[in-house]
This record gives structure tokens, C-alpha cells and sequence, in this order.
């Protein structure tokens, strides 16, 4: 293999439990990359309106709500954890509670904004994995390399609850197969639909499909594409 390359932005898009986290994570270790879930950070906002009952059609509210926020990131015990205002949120995000609210607080734009300039800011020097729905298209649309992950909407929803049910999370010992798909489907038309940075397809993305390659393939794949993409 060719040495694997420094000091660039990859920038991986994709829907909800697509395997987009999964694959960056993989790429980031291969390349001793930092690795940054930016959906976390949005997970991290929804949870704090939820929290504190904010009213998200009020743009005043909003504005204090941001003014007095701070997200970070830790390594605590080998995982990454999100903070939030100092402390960490990590297993409070991942819920079905959150994943309900999610897209609709995405859809604001002065969430957006803020997140974005945000982002902008942690990925800018580079050797960085960035994942997301936008990070292709609006966070860095100058990213060195692109892709966008898929699946269908059958397998995210069987992998989505797998997921939740290993949790001890929102009661998850109760959920049914038929309510994560409903959440996920729900999620996928907000996320395109939106007016500020929908979730889209870069025009120089590099596609791929998770149901047409094992974890394995998929990391080889994409390594072998950010090689042949910065050696061209």
C-alpha cells in the first residue's frame, strides 16, 4: 500500500444509521486522523432544548441557548465522548427520545450556523474525519476527498435497533422494529427537505453502498480511494 497521505479533510455524508460513523471511525484510526461526529453535536443542542424545555420556534430563546453553550470533545477510558457545557452527554444522546427531535432542531438555522462554524473551526488544520449531512456540501465543500453512504431503509432500521436495544436507553427493551423505521423515515425527509443545507449528494462524492461490502471491504475501499485521490 502506498503511504496513506497527511494533513487533509475527509469529509463522509450520508443518512441516519447508514454506516457512515462506522466508516469514518475505521478511516480516522487507519490514518491516526482525529475522528469528529458532528451528528453528536446536534444530538448534544436537541438534548439541552429537551432538557430545559426551549422553545425551539422562539429565535430569541434559541440565541441565549447558544450564547450559553459550550461543546467539546474527550477521550474518556478509549472512547470519544461529546461534552456539553463541560460535561459529558455521551450515553444521554443516543436515545429515541433525541433521535425523535433531532432532525426538526437541525432544521434551524441558526443551529446550523452556529454547529457549522463550529465545525469549520475543529476541521480546518486538517487530518481530520468529519461526519455528518452537510460536510461535503456546506461545512467543507473544498474537502480533499468525499463520500456519501448508503443503504436502504429496510437495513439502517434493522441495524438502528439492534443498536438501541443493546442500550439501556429510553426503555428501549419495549421498541419495535416498525417505530425505528418510522423515526428513520421521518428523519431521511426532514434531512432533505430542509431549507438550510439539506442533507444531498456532493457532486464529487465517491458513493458507496454498506449493504454491498463487509466492514473490511468498505474500509479498504475507501482508503484505496483517498490514495488514488490524492496521488492523481
Amino acid at each position: 500500500m502506498q503511504k496513506i497521505p497527511k494533513d487533509l479533510i475527509i469529509a463522509i455524508d450520508g443518512f441516519s444509521s447508514s454506516g457512515k460513523s462506522t466508516i469514518a471511525k475505521d478511516i480516522a484510526k487507519t490514518m491516526c486522523y482525529k475522528y469528529l461526529d458532528t451528528g453528536s453535536m446536534y444530538r448534544a443542542l436537541t438534548y439541552k432544548i429537551l432538557k430545559n424545555n426551549i422553545n425551539i420556534q422562539d429565535p430569541t430563546a434559541i440565541k441565549q441557548m447558544l450564547d450559553d453553550t459550550k461543546i467539546d470533545f474527550q477521550l474518556i477510558e478509549g472512547k470519544n465522548h461529546i461534552l456539553l457545557d463541560g460535561v459529558s452527554v455521551e450515553d444521554k444522546i443516543r436515545g429515541l427520545e433525541v433521535a425523535n427531535f433531532v432532525s426538526e432542531v437541525s432544521t434551524i438555522a441558526q443551529i446550523r450556523t452556529f454547529l457549522v462554524k463550529l465545525q469549520q473551526e475543529i476541521g480546518k488544520k486538517g487530518n481530520i474525519v468529519m461526519d455528518g449531512r452537510d460536510i461535503g456540501t456546506v461545512v467543507f465543500p473544498n474537502a480533499d476527498v468525499k463520500f456519501f453512504i448508503s443503504a436502504s431503509l429496510e437495513t439502517r432500521a434493522k441495524r438502528r435497533y439492534k443498536e438501541l436495544k443493546a442500550k439501556s436507553i429510553d426503555n428501549n427493551v419495549n421498541l419495535l422494529l416498525e417505530e425505528v423505521e418510522a423515526n428513520l423515515k421521518k428523519r431521511d425527509k426532514i434531512d432533505s427537505e430542509r431549507a438550510h443545507s439539506p442533507l444531498k449528494v456532493a457532486d464529487d462524492a465517491i458513493l458507496v453502498d454498506t449493504e454491498k461490502f463487509t466492514k473490511e471491504e468498505q474500509l479498504d475501499f475507501v482508503i484505496k480511494k483517498i490514495i488514488e485521490h490524492t496521488h492523481s
